[in-house]
């Protein structure tokens, strides 16, 4: 794909205090930009500097909600290079939501080639203190300028970048969780297996309610029988039961994520057990009681591994690993960021080096 550069005249100033970085809210000079017309295809490739965009009232994705994302990490290892996880699989997984929402598809090499060009670009962006990293965020929106309910004849393609601070600055540390039995977030045949926002904001009343009560996160049940566990927030959940590890199957209403195949992939490397079937809430409230639930967390790429130490579900509160970091739990943290940063030998071949030190 040829792609056309634009370099930015008038760089902005990069933090100088990257402990006060946060999430999402400080962005490089440059994005990169792709459109697509119907009968035409994908064209215009091109790198600009980072800016507002013009887009019609009228456009689809106000209207209809067509808009689908990812979100992947550039990671600074400590010789100064610059590392990517698996983009190959956010790539995958993108070309999956598009064709669930109806939009087109990109070839895989080039979306990395995109993401690979942009964050060369903005190399001096990426953060240096230890648990920083690069967000990057691919995202795709139908761009129609006019009504009516329609397949889409015009979108464009985006990738912005964006520093970000550490997930957990003072550690980490257990969480409450609240389990819904009131809303859904997503039912099998709909778009709950894509990166769409429509999942996103169908979880925020929940979320806020439980954050009301003094909880973190929601674990979600499944939309048609209500007894199955699928996903806690914006993450893939798990449980150590027993000795085992358990997590939900992939039903076409759980989001496939890529931190969750990492860390399957690296239990069953390390010899332990690592089973995916339905897991219902009563299954796992027994458990809770008799003391075979012995660590829970939730896992996805911004926390990467996140421990719960407290569950909640009606009117009882159990306390998992008596509220402390489970040693599983610590084990797939440290293992998974030491390979994202490259402090140790990856091998399975998820990292690369996409900028020398």
């Amino acid at each position: 794909m040829e792609i056309r550069i634009e370099k930015n005249p008038n760089p902005a100033q990069k933090p100088t205090d990257e402990s006060k970085l946060g999430f999402g809210r400080v962005f490089t000079d440059h994005m990169f930009v792709m459109d697509w017309y119907k009968g035409k295809g994908w064209e215009d490739a091109r790198i600009i500097p980072f800016g507002n965009l013009s887009v019609h009232p009228a456009s689809t994705v106000f209207h209809y909600a067509v808009e689908i994302f990812e979100g992947l990490k550039a990671y600074r290892a400590a010789d100064g290079s610059i590392r990517l996880f698996r983009p190959i699989e956010n790539a995958r997984r993108l070309n999956n939501s598009a064709i669930r929402m109806a939009m087109p598809t990109i070839p895989e090499e080039d979306i990395v080639q995109a993401i690979e060009t942009l964050v060369t670009i903005d190399k001096d962006w990426v953060p240096h203190e230890d648990g920083t990293s690069l967000y990057i965020r691919p995202f795709m929106m139908g761009d129609d300028e006019h009504l009516g309910v329609h397949g889409i004849s015009h979108a464009r393609f985006m990738i912005i970048l964006s520093p970000s601070g550490a997930y957990y600055p003072e550690g980490m540390a257990p969480v409450k969780i609240m389990i819904e039995d009131e809303d859904v977030r997503a039912v099998r045949g709909g778009t709950g297996f894509t990166k769409c926002g429509g999942n996103y904001a169908a979880s925020l009343r929940a979320g806020d309610r439980a954050e009301e009560k003094g909880f973190t996160q929601v674990l979600w049940l499944d939309g048609v029988e209500r007894k199955y566990i699928e996903e806690v927030g914006a993450m893939n959940i798990m449980f150590k039961i027993n000795g085992k590890v358990v997590t939900p199957e992939l039903n076409g209403s759980i989001l496939p994520g890529i931190t969750r195949k990492s860390i399957l992939e690296l239990l069953r490397k390390n010899g332990i057990e690592a089973e995916e079937r339905k897991i219902s809430i009563d299954e796992v409230m027994e458990c809770a009681e008799n003391g075979s639930l012995e660590e829970v967390w939730g896992c996805g790429t911004a926390a990467v591994v996140s421990p719960v130490g407290w569950l909640a579900f009606e009117d009882k509160m159990f306390c998992i690993n008596n509220g402390e970091i489970g040693e599983l739990t610590q084990k797939l943290y440290d293992e998974l960021t030491a390979i994202q940063w490259g402090k140790k030998e990856d091998p399975f071949g998820w990292t690369y080096t996409l900028v020398e030190g």
